[in-house]
């Protein structure tokens, strides 16, 4: 695949993970996450008013296994209702988190335990799908791995959370979105961070090969990626293996990172001590920044990455387009007269966007029935279906499906939950109704998503 076509389509042992991490093993007793008020410096200042997992660090890296059960139970202690969401993870749809679809939202002093058993390996994430733009701008979004069986040979990984916050010059937060951002393409941090650094750096072992696990989980900014410095390639694409040559993404044609997406690289660290493997970016009016620096420590360890084993592929049903049925979704502004959502789990205030030419009208509202029902078993074909000039980054819960085809593009086959539609784009993706229930479909530009951008699908 040429590199311009994959581009426009996207858009272990003990090591250094930078977040920390909870190794969440199977057993009876369940991990306890504790969402609750933190304060960080996030530049000089310190910045209150945070949301984490901890009072004074990131929310961090959790760690199951594929094939193995986990128990989470997510405690409350915020005056704002919550819910917690799997993104990317395909489990039973009562444990998806999506408030008064598949669960009724956390209030303060509760708790709700989450239990499932992940089927695929990867790189996924969590936050929350209740209050969702506040929490999520005050910094409650956090790197789920999924472990294979069978490591493929890397000597250390390293998780990357990408992420804004909107400061001001007193490192303040701003209000978290405005309304001309909400009916564009959504309002942009003032700071943009790797792991809740605006430099982060972590060393690696000279020569040594590291999984580097890349997770946008910012609530507007799609971010335009490259690696430099190493010798680098592209393993797995939203949670799943690739098994296509890629071509590696580079400062004149970067990897485009919509929110929610996620990319694995491979990479060779360099030869000597000192030297780095740099994961850059670029921004609007800046120079391209490094916003991760893996520095190469000690000796060489002098690996090479035809020693990696081949990620095993997930156990995801492939899709027969031959024959499939055709559901067409419109992504596109709210009629006139659309009204607000009803605010049980957040409004905006603002109606601007719509499936199907009708804005969703609330997470409890009465009377909302499904954008289509599936049979469960079937292969089906969605017709994705852009007209507006902003780029929206769609996700489908629950299940997994192949980009088909595009109107602008051609598009890598990769086993995806999040497709990033470009202006004016039309994109058809195949899918298996494989796993039943009312399954969230939405913008992940979270300022789209709560002003109408949003439905469900459901499998029977």
């Amino acid at each position: 695949m040429k590199r311009r076509e994959f581009l426009l389509g996207s858009g272990a042992a003990a090591g250094a993970f930078g977040l920390g991490g909870w190794s969440l093993a199977a057993g009876d007793a369940a991990q306890e996450l504790v969402l609750q008020p933190a304060s960080y410096r996030l530049r000089e200042g310190l910045t209150t008013g945070m949301v984490s997992l901890s009072p004074d660090a990131p929310p961090p890296v959790l760690y199951g296994r594929q094939g193995e059960p986990m128990r989470l139970s997510v405690r409350n202690t915020l005056p704002d209702y919550t819910s917690m969401h799997w993104h990317g993870l395909r489990i039973r749809n009562e444990m998806d988190g999506v408030p008064y679809l598949t669960q009724m939202p956390i209030g303060e002093g509760e708790s709700f335990t989450y239990e499932f058993t992940p089927p695929d390996a990867g790189t996924y994430w969590y936050h929350p799908h209740c209050m969702t733009m506040e929490q999520m701008a005050r910094g409650l979004t956090g790197v789920m791995v999924i472990a294979e069986p069978e490591q493929p040979g890397f000597d250390s990984e390293q998780v990357i959370n990408l992420r804004d916050f909107r400061l001001d010059e007193g490192d303040a937060f701003l209000p978290a979105y405005t309304a001309r951002g909400a009916a564009r393409a959504g309002t942009f941090g003032t700071v943009q961070t790797a792991n809740w650094q605006g430099a982060a750096v972590y060393e690696h072992t000279a020569g040594s090969l590291v999984r580097l696990r890349v997770v946008n989980t910012d609530t507007t900014r799609i971010y335009k990626l490259h690696p430099e410095g190493a010798e680098t390639r592209i393993i797995a694409w939203d949670g799943h293996p690739v098994e296509i040559d890629l071509p590696v993404p580079t400062a004149d044609e970067p990897l485009l990172l919509g929110p929610g997406q996620r990319v694995d690289f491979a990479v060779r660290m360099p030869e000597n001590e000192g030297q780095s493997a740099d994961l850059m970016a670029k921004f609007p009016g800046q120079p391209h920044r490094a916003m991760a620096r893996l520095r190469a420590n000690g000796a060489s360890a002098a690996r090479d990455l035809r020693e990696l084993r081949p990620l095993r592929a997930n156990p995801v049903a492939r899709p027969d387009p031959n024959g499939a049925e055709l559901h067409e979704f419109v992504f596109g502004w709210t009629p006139e007269g659309g009204a607000p959502n009803d605010g049980f789990c957040g409004t905006l205030g603002y109606s601007f966007w719509s499936i199907n030419r009708k804005p969703w009208p609330g997470d409890a509202a009465q009377g909302t029935g499904p954008l289509a029902v599936l049979e469960q078993g079937k292969s089906y074909v969605l017709r994705l279906r852009n007209e507006s000039p902003n780029l929206h980054p769609i996700h489908l819960h629950g299940l997994a499906f192949v980009p088909l085809r595009s109107n602008l593009r051609t598009l890598p086959p990769l086993m995806t939950d999040t497709m990033l539609l470009l202006k004016d784009e039309i994109a058809d993706i195949a899918l298996v109704a494989d796993n039943p229930g009312d399954w969230a479909f939405h913008c992940h530009v979270i300022e789209h998503q709560k002003t109408g951008l949003t439905g469900f699908i459901r499998v029977v």
